[in-house]
């Protein structure tokens, strides 16, 4: 639980979250090992669980509506997938697959973080705000084309 906690302190989605409060997060965390090209969520299925990836990597892999599939982008330690889940619940939008051998990640699913929200509102406040800074981001700069300035 310690290399959690390390890993949360880093990550964004967590800022300014109190020691504390990262502990409560880091406690209803399952940790889950994956080997090289094991899934660790399918792209379709409903998303009941944020990942945290503390060691080892991730493919984010996306199946056009064609049925190719493609690697999106690699990610590693302190990096996350899922997070909207915590969010909507809706579906997968890519599978990830481990990359390498012991690719460690904790689940934090839905339901469990719900009732941490539900029982330290502050959580849920700054959670969804950095979700929702976060997305306003990517949304700002997904078709940002610096030749149309």
């Amino acid at each position: 639980m310690e290399d959690l906690l390390t890993i949360l302190k880093t990550v964004e989605l967590f800022r300014d979250l109190s020691e504390e409060q990262l502990i409560e997060i880091s406690k209803i965390s399952k940790k889950e090992m994956y080997s090289k090209g094991d899934t660790i969520c399918k792209q379709g299925d409903t998303g009941d669980s944020m990942y945290v990836i503390t060691s080892g990597q991730v493919e984010i892999n996306v199946r056009d509506n064609s049925g190719n599939s493609y690697s999106a982008l690699y990610l590693g330690e302190g990096q996350l997938v899922g997070e909207m889940a915590l969010v909507d619940e809706g579906t997968r939008s890519a599978s990830v697959i481990g990359v390498e051998d012991e690719t460690v990640v904790y689940s934090i699913p839905n339901d469990k973080f719900t009732a941490l929200c539900v029982a330290d509102t502050a959580i849920g406040y700054i959670m969804m705000r950095n979700i929702a800074q976060d997305l306003s981001f990517k949304l700002r700069h997904r078709d940002f084309d610096p030749s149309d300035t």
